[in-house]
């Protein structure tokens, strides 16, 4: 199986993806962000359609970060699969907002990061999963001069944690806490209203270290260009053992030498995956033919079959759980 970023997919080597209960070690492996669009995987035997037109909304998150990016194409995607189908993109807080719009009935589908996606759906409520997204390594960034080489280098430093109803931020102060730095008192934390804003207040000085998560992520690669360069680190490795227990969202993953300007060695870190969620009672056919036009898109990363051993079959939308029977994939 292979596991991507949000916008430039990265093959895995021969790593398979473990149930929440697992903790295996996942390694993502960058390719070039056009492969963002890379194949679903899943063949439909029958051509596509002539269908009604149909229009759903789709929860994104600030300017700037993954989900964006996704959204964006996700919804091109889609509707270069199914002319007939439109998924109109509106940008929130994050993965918080999300799920309360969601349960509102407010939005159709929401992008949905592990942190948030995985109580959202154990407390019930009728929400669901439509495809998975990514799994989203989350690392520091700094500048290449800075004297801060690891977790516990940040004590007393200000660091950017991200946005304020991300799911990014609810893994940065886990990492934090996991190290022995309350995220509240050892470090001076800064968040943002825009996911775009942090890599400038490093740049200009303003803040000492960035967090975030996924190979192509905006504000990563940002620094990374910078002309000083940019160095990354994720936790430590008894850091890592605390974070990445059974049963939690978060697992363990390994960033590759070279996923990012000046990168020579990989990087051992956690991260979770992300989820396109349902909202409760979005009807089963509509569910159905949005999972049918993803598999005749090249966007590999959100293959509904990676949701085996993500999430259990109860909480899987029924209509992905069609596609994937009649594509021989059994759910457990």
């Amino acid at each position: 199986m292979e596991f991507y970023s949000p916008a430039r997919p990265a093959a895995a080597g021969a790593a398979q993806p473990s149930c929440p209960t697992g903790g295996r070690d996942l390694t993502l492996r960058p390719t070039r962000r056009a492969a963002l669009l890379a194949g679903l995987g899943l063949v439909l035997a029958r051509p596509a359609q002539a269908a009604e037109a149909l229009r759903v909304v789709l929860a994104t998150a600030t300017p700037g970060g993954g989900f964006p990016a996704f959204g964006e194409a996700f919804a091109g995607a889609v509707a270069a699969a199914d002319p007939a189908l439109t998924v109109e993109r509106r940008a929130t807080g994050g993965s918080s907002e999300n799920v309360g719009l969601l349960r509102a009935g407010r939005v159709d589908l929401g992008l949905v990061q592990g942190e948030y996606a995985y109580p959202a759906l154990a407390e019930g409520g009728s929400l669901t999963v439509l495809a998975p997204m990514y799994p989203t390594p989350g690392l520091f960034v700094v500048p290449a001069t800075s004297a801060i080489r690891s977790v516990a280098d940040l004590r007393g430093r200000r660091v950017v944690l991200g946005t304020h109803k991300s799911g990014l931020t609810v893994m940065g102060r886990s990492v934090l806490g996991a190290s022995g730095l309350d995220p509240e008192r050892d470090i001076s934390p800064i968040l943002l209203d825009r996911a775009g804003d942090g890599p400038a207040l490093v740049r200009e000085g303003r803040a000492d270290a960035l967090w975030g998560g996924g190979l192509d992520w905006p504000g990563f690669h940002a620094l990374a260009a910078d002309p000083g360069g940019a160095r990354f680190f994720g936790p430590s490795e008894a850091a890592i053992a605390r974070l990445a227990q059974p049963g939690a969202a978060t697992r363990r993953l390994t960033v590759p030498a070279g996923s990012f300007a000046g990168q020579a060695e990989p990087i051992a870190t956690v991260g979770s995956w992300s989820f396109v969620i349902a909202r409760p009672g979005l009807d089963e056919e509509t569910a159905y033919r949005i999972v049918r036009a993803l598999a005749r898109t090249e966007l590999t990363e959100a293959q509904p079959r990676h949701l085996v051993g993500l999430v259990p079959a109860d909480q899987v939308n029924p209509g992905t759980a069609r596609v994937l029977r009649e594509a021989g994939v059994t759910l457990r």
